[in-house]
């Protein structure tokens, strides 16, 4: 690709000697969907979950955009991917007397665990049925079984099939018969979710991060890790990725382990993995195991960039009722599994005792060892940063410099530059910027037009861990 003379970002990472290990709080979705649009679907905080299932389908992509909204998320803007790997309906499983059957066909939209229930006696054209698609929690109005016994579930993808017993057809369905059987969802092939990922040039919107809907692994991180670097550098898109882990199987310190090793292949500060999931009554009442990733986008909408997203104050608003999240899962998670994933540098859940809620622990991302940036209040300071300033410095290009006071041109130009510095420091973003130009400039700067400008932050700074010294005193001391 020819690159045409611009601004142009050089992250300095390093600088802090750590040892080892306004678009502001908006961000872009992906994730599979039966909608078809190549154009942002924009979501807003006051609308309902039917309202998101309309505009996203009944949908993985719809879930997630759901859990941000009920956790903090103002606007979302998704794109809805055709996923290349269909859901797949398991077995029906049945109890009861009548002697008629049913069975279920399509391609679904989701993960759905379907329950369909007799309510009147009757064959085909006059039984009834109510059905579930959340596991029982919420049953639809009464239907008559078709004359034809097929059924369409609505915005699911599936049919059912109604059959009439061959003897004593009359009765075929009777009351209590009951059905049960679960779908998985459509997944994205990595090839969906990088041709996705890489419209986001084209979009004019501003926004802070990607979030990837659906479990993904290493291949994912670091494919994604390269369209991250490719966004910011060729397109000025400098945004940081949020991907889900995939739910944990068999031994869950093996399970740990995989990962932990997964990760030492990924050197990208702007990538993040959410190995945290959970059972979580969603914002449409459903009960659902998820990946807390949805959550995670909406605590990051409603916090201040340099505002960690695992502060436990009340009145900060990131704790997680265990009324709305019942449980971390899967069952075994203690704190040598949560401190080996935190550690490794992937995003985790954690209880403290005392405190009712749960929270983020700290919000890691699979930065390089020694980086300056590890946690992602680092990474949107950092980002938001240099979306600042590019707006500044894109008023000063073809300036004209006097060569007789290229030093004070020069400088008056790093002056401009710092207003939205003062800004996040005056928003409590930073603690405090310098902009300095770097000498032996003017030599070539004739022939190159290049002005090179170096940006220096002192970040704010967080408690991540407490040491209390309790001990009595003598009444003399």
């Amino acid at each position: 690709m020819a690159v045409l003379r611009d601004v142009r970002e050089t992250v300095l990472d390093g600088q802090l000697g750590f040892s080892g290990r306004s678009g502001s709080g908006i961000s872009v979705r992906i994730g599979p969907s039966p909608i078809v649009s190549d154009k942002l679907i924009i979501i807003t905080g006051d609308m309902t979950a039917d309202t998101i299932k309309e505009r996203l389908g009944r949908s993985p992509l719809a879930d997630s955009v759901m859990d941000s909204v009920q956790f903090g998320a103002a606007r979302v803007y998704c794109l809805p991917v055709a996923a290349s790997t269909a859901g797949t309906v398991g077995e029906v499983e049945k109890e009861g007397k009548g002697g008629g059957t049913l069975t279920a066909s399509g391609s679904p939209y989701n993960a759905f665990a379907v329950v369909v229930r007799i309510t009147a006696q009757g064959t085909l054209n006059t039984a009834a049925f109510t059905y579930s698609i959340d596991g029982g929690n919420n049953f639809s109005d009464e239907i008559t079984v078709p004359v034809a016994g097929k059924y369409e579930l609505p915005g699911t993808g599936l049919t059912l099939t109604f059959a009439a017993a061959q003897e004593e057809a009359d009765s075929s369905f009777q009351v209590g018969d009951m059905w049960s059987f679960s779908t998985t969802a459509p997944a994205m092939t990595k090839g969906d979710a990088l041709a996705a990922a890489r419209k986001i040039k084209d979009f004019s919107e501003e926004f802070e991060w990607l979030h990837v809907v659906g479990g993904s692994d290493l291949d994912l991180w670091e494919a994604m890790g390269e369209v991250r670097n490719e966004l910011a550098t060729e397109y000025h898109k400098p945004l940081f990725i949020l991907m889900e882990a995939a739910y944990p199987t068999g031994d869950l310190t093996d399970w740990a382990l995989g990962l932990e090793k997964a990760r030492d292949k990924v050197r990208n500060t702007d990538i993040q993995v959410c190995t945290a999931w959970g059972r979580l009554v969603r914002l449409d009442g459903s009960v659902q195991i998820v990946n807390l990733a949805g959550i995670v986008s909406g605590l990051y909408a409603k916090a201040g960039v340099a505002e960690s997203i695992g502060k436990t104050r009340p009145e900060a608003g990131f704790g997680i009722s265990p009324d709305t999240l019942e449980e971390l899962l899967p069952a075994g998670l203690d704190d040598s599994i949560i401190k080996m994933l935190d550690e490794a540098g992937f995003l985790t859940f954690r209880s403290y005792a005392g405190l009712e809620d749960f929270f983020v622990y700290h919000a890691k991302v699979l930065s390089p060892e020694k980086s300056d940036f590890q946690y992602a209040e680092d990474i949107r300071v950092k980002n938001k940063v240099i979306r600042e300033v590019r707006k500044e410095a894109l008023l000063l290009l073809n300036d004209d410099i006097d060569m007789t006071d290229f030093d004070g041109e020069t400088q008056a130009r790093a002056k401009f530059l710092t207003a939205p510095l003062d800004r996040m420091v005056a928003a409590k973003e930073i603690s405090r910027a310098e902009v300095t130009i770097p000498e032996g400039q003017a030599e070539s700067f004739l022939e190159t037009g290049l002005l090179r400008v170096r940006i220096l932050y002192l970040s704010r700074g967080y408690i991540r861990e407490i040491e209390i010294e309790v001990g009595r005193t003598n009444v003399s001391d």
